[in-house]
């Protein structure tokens, strides 16, 4: 493995990061999360016009830049340090990839220029609190979520030759409120072939009720739909084991992009720390100078640099063979989550006010973790698929 980056990889950071110091500073986050959309537009078409990130990983055919996991994740490192937010991780980390895996000539030719443009933005839609199931991140995706004969989620029927209708509810679909276009995974063929397929749903379709929820993590702007008899178009061809397969493979990607976008907002958060350590005084003295506090910040960039180490490993992994995506997330959602919280304690009293910066990132580990975690099962689930603890009979 070649731990160096590229010059176009060194590139691609040094311009996000001054794009997003300049357009993501906190009153302009603040403003953005509280808008109707939940994010900037201004913002999100700078990053589609200037770097291309909506279609970063999508082949040049389709007019995306034709970049590999590796520089999807390096981008979505910046986005984490500045908590941007922005329909990139719901449009380009978990919907263009299935659009491209499973769509018809058609719907990829249709739909894959327009997100790479950053003109038509998507969400994922997996009903129940089931997405890092159906991703293959914290079990096997072949279990109840994906049909299993039973009633709840979102039915499908067929109408006609190529038509079908959808009805049901989906709790939690990131950026689901704003998203012009919806993969619904939907249950099909009644309980004795009762299996799940994907379905493309125009976010403006009749029948279709979106209402944004209030989520703990703002920056991730989440909605509850409501599918009452909607019209939808099958993605691909009536292949449930294939769908499995490619969610699975796409969990092991978003798990590693997700892994770098946390390791951003970890390195931030500690960033931030070590500045205020050295300004804030006691015993007139910084803080920072203190043993005990040292020792603390020292922990917490340990944990944060084996974090990045995990999560640059799984993205040079996903061209590789290698599928650790899991275990990097699980590493730098420790990360974040020790990092924010040592922020939060070293900044005093003000590190606990609604106006400072501190409770976002805390918010971020904390909202990720019950979003894509818990930790604990991303490691026992990534234990079990290495046979780590199986029992071996030993011969004398």
């Amino acid at each position: 493995m070649d731990a160096s980056f590229t010059a176009e990889q060194d590139e691609i950071r040094r311009t996000l990061r001054e794009l997003l110091t300049k357009r993501c500073g906190l009153d302009r986050l603040r403003a953005a999360v509280d808008s109707p959309a939940g994010h900037d537009p201004v913002l999100w078409a700078a990053l589609a016009d200037r770097l291309g990130l909506p279609g970063l990983a999508l082949p040049e055919s389709y007019d995306g830049v034709g970049c590999t996991t590796t520089e999807l994740a390096l981008a979505c490192e910046e986005t984490g340090r500045s908590l941007a937010p922005s329909p990139l991780l719901a449009t380009a980390v978990l919907a263009a990839p299935l659009v491209l895996a499973l769509g018809s000539g058609t719907q990829r030719a249709t739909l894959l220029p327009r997100i790479a443009a950053g003109s038509l933005t998507a969400a994922l839609a997996i009903p129940g609190p089931a997405l890092t199931t159906a991703l293959g991140l914290t079990g096997p995706n072949d279990g109840e979520w994906a049909g299993g004969g039973r009633a709840g989620g979102v039915q499908a029927r067929r109408e006609g030759e190529s038509g079908w209708r959808l009805y049901g509810q989906v709790a939690q679909v990131l950026d689901g409120h704003s998203a012009q276009l919806l993969l619904v995974a939907a249950h099909v063929g009644g309980f004795a072939r009762s299996r799940t397929l994907l379905f493309l749903v125009a976010g403006d379709a009749a029948g279709l009720v979106r209402t944004r929820q209030t989520s703990l993590d703002a920056t991730r702007p989440q909605a509850r739909l409501e599918l009452r008899d909607v019209e939808g178009e099958l993605l691909g061809a009536d292949d449930s084991p294939r769908l499995l397969r490619e969610l699975s493979a796409l969990g092991d990607t978003a798990a590693t992009v997700l892994a770098a976008e946390a390791v951003g907002a970890a390195d931030r958060a500690l960033e931030r720390t070590v500045q205020h350590v050295k300004q804030r005084e006691q015993f007139g003295r910084a803080i920072g100078s203190f043993q005990a506090v040292k020792h603390r910040l020292a922990d917490v960039y340990v944990q944060v640099q084996a974090a990045k180490s995990a999560a640059y490993y799984a993205a040079w992994g996903t061209s590789h063979g290698e599928r650790v995506g899991g275990l990097a997330l699980a590493q730098a959602l420790e990360a974040l989550r020790a990092a924010a919280g040592e922020g939060i304690q070293l900044h005093g009293g003000i590190g606990f006010t609604w106006e400072h910066e501190a409770h976002l990132y805390f918010k971020r580990a904390a909202g990720d973790e019950l979003l894509f975690g818990p930790v604990h099962r991303l490691r026992a689930y990534a234990a079990e698929g290495a046979r780590l603890f199986e029992s071996r009979e030993v011969t004398v």
